[in-house]
């Protein structure tokens, strides 16, 4: 490849190396044609920089789709190349299993090539990106490319996905533990096991009592649980401790206590015949991430964890001061204030004249005694929301009312007769300049809840290349969906009665997905038949 300055004249089939303004614009990357020629000249442009290939270079977005290729095993599928960048998505949650020595071989053989993954280990959500392969310049030679997809070999990127596996809850009780504290503990753990597909099909509670455990052990066994889970009422601090020895009582091996990762140390590595047993550690009382959270993962996932496994979690295992438990302790001495965090503002739509229902406003219906439009707005303000922003148009007063006593800000769009395009206009407008991103919710979905806009704004990050949140559930995406303040202007451009949905298919490489077992994403009140269907069904069903 040959880069450099070259006369306006002679630039035919040249690739840009910047954006050239003439009487029109160009972009980095573009192939200048005999077109561009003249309507450089005529802009009073003399010369151009940019690169020609040679006969044996591979252009970037074909070299970084080919070493992609090559990375990539089960589970993984790469996205389109684009600007020389190829990312490769995980097709299910599940653990990154990455041959590092091939990886650093790759990236060693040329600065052109770029490769750069998650961890070894790492967990990751359905449609999240797992690696990143970038091409430098514009092309490649093909030698470079062909020792680059040797060294990688094949399938040195793959996903261990998780299993749909049946977990034991245990808790044990003493006088002194308040049963609120054992309920919430509970809880806790069983989003961590829904985190990683599984389900709890035994939980109990039990005395703290060598016996009671082993009997409630042996019973989850027999009832079919593949992973027990046990929570103490006290911290294990030896071996010999009691649920440790229950453990043992039911026909166990105590495999490791102990782990060089904090938040963690305290773990128990047991197993009773097939059964791998943890024992957590009282740090698996709060949802922040600690060293139990990697064990069960990679048991979730069918690969074995001994006790060498444990050991060599060291290196990466200080999770005391990472921004997924950010700085306890220090703020227990110190006293010193978290770092703020990013504003992310929600934006309701409630202006529509609910025309598929033919005649009552479908926002303004019962549901369990609530009207559904203040059922969704009251979900969405128990999210780490910095603003909720509410469009009106049609039958303005009655929503102003049924949203009576909340803390909303109403912004009412005169033409909402002419469609979603602009109710979206007027929320985004209403949005505060210190907002870096807004939820686009529909006032019509029942059963969204805070954690579904909760989990959107916790995988946001720009930095990383995380800038548009979408929601799915099996697969399908839903609502409402986090998007980042650089899409505003776009958005604003969108006319008729249409939502934002295209921009996301343009701008694919900046999606991240969060799958979410639960319908709640995907179900909205449109017809008098959905309706029906929705009412009649359980409560319990609806949550």
């Amino acid at each position: 490849m040959k880069y450099g300055s070259v006369p306006v004249e002679a630039a035919v089939g040249l690739i840009l190396g910047h954006t050239v303004r003439g009487t029109a614009v160009l972009k980095k990357g573009h192939v200048v044609t005999s077109a561009d020629v003249e309507m450089l000249k005529a802009g009073g442009i003399a010369t151009v920089i940019g690169a020609r290939l040679d006969p044996d270079d591979v252009g970037e977005d074909t070299a970084a789709g080919e070493i992609a290729a090559a990375l990539s095993g089960p589970h993984i599928h790469a996205s389109p190349a684009h600007t020389g960048r190829c990312n490769l998505v995980a097709d299910a949650s599940g653990v990154v299993l990455v041959e590092k020595q091939a990886v650093d071989s790759a990236n060693a053989t040329d600065e052109a090539v770029t490769i750069a993954t998650l961890p070894h280990f790492a967990a990751a959500r359905m449609g999240q990106i797992v690696a990143t392969v970038k091409i430098i310049p514009f092309a490649v030679p093909r030698d470079v490319l062909g020792d680059v997809e040797t060294k990688l070999g094949r399938a040195s990127l793959r996903l261990a996905p998780f299993r749909a596996k049946k977990f034991a809850l245990i808790s044990t009780l003493l006088p002194s533990l308040k049963p609120s504290v054992v309920a919430a503990t509970e809880e806790i753990a069983r989003q961590r096991i829904a985190d990683i597909n599984g389900t709890v099909s035994h939980s109990v509670r039990v005395v703290h009592e060598t016996r009671a455990v082993a009997s409630a052990i042996k019973t989850a066994i027999e009832g079919g649980a593949e992973i027990a889970l046990i929570v103490g009422a006290s911290a294990t601090a030896d071996r010999a401790d009691v649920v440790p020895a229950g453990i043992v009582c039911a026909g166990g091996t105590i495999d490791h206590f102990g782990m060089p990762v904090d938040p963690g140390n305290l773990l128990v590595l047991a197993h009773v015949g097939a059964c791998p047993v943890l024992v957590l550690p009282g740090c698996a009382r709060s949802p922040k991430l600690n060293g139990v959270d990697w064990v069960m993962q990679r048991l979730a996932a069918d690969i074995p964890v001994s006790s060498r496994d444990i050991m060599a979690m060291g290196v990466g295992g200080l999770l005391v001061d990472t921004p997924s438990r950010p700085l306890p302790r220090a703020q227990a001495v110190q006293k010193s204030a978290p770092a703020p965090k990013a504003k992310i503002a929600a934006i309701v739509l409630a202006a529509g004249q609910s025309r598929r229902m033919g005649g009552p406003n479908k926002l303004l219906m019962n549901v369990d005694g609530v009207a559904l439009v203040r059922r969704t707005v009251k979900a969405i303000l128990a999210a780490p929301v910095s603003e909720l922003i509410v469009v009106t148009g049609h039958e303005p007063g009655k929503i102003d009312e049924a949203l009576h006593g909340l803390n909303v800000r109403l912004v009412h769009n005169p033409r909402y007769v002419d469609g979603l395009s602009t109710s979206l206009k007027v929320g985004l407008d209403a949005v505060s300049v210190t907002a870096v991103g807004a939820v686009i919710c529909l006032g019509d979905m029942p059963d969204i809840a805070a954690r579904h806009v909760g989990r959107l704004i916790a995988g946001f990050d720009p930095d990383e290349g995380r800038e548009i949140g979408v929601p799915t559930h099996n697969g399908k995406r839903g609502n409402p969906v986090l998007w980042g303040r650089r899409f505003f202007q776009e958005m604003h451009e969108i006319s008729g009665d249409v939502g934002a949905r295209h921009l996301i298919g343009a701008n694919e490489s900046l999606v991240y997905e969060v799958d979410f077992e639960d319908t709640g994403v995907l179900l909205d009140l449109d017809t008098p038949g959905q309706w029906d269907d929705y009412l009649s069904s359980s409560p319990p069903l609806r949550k």
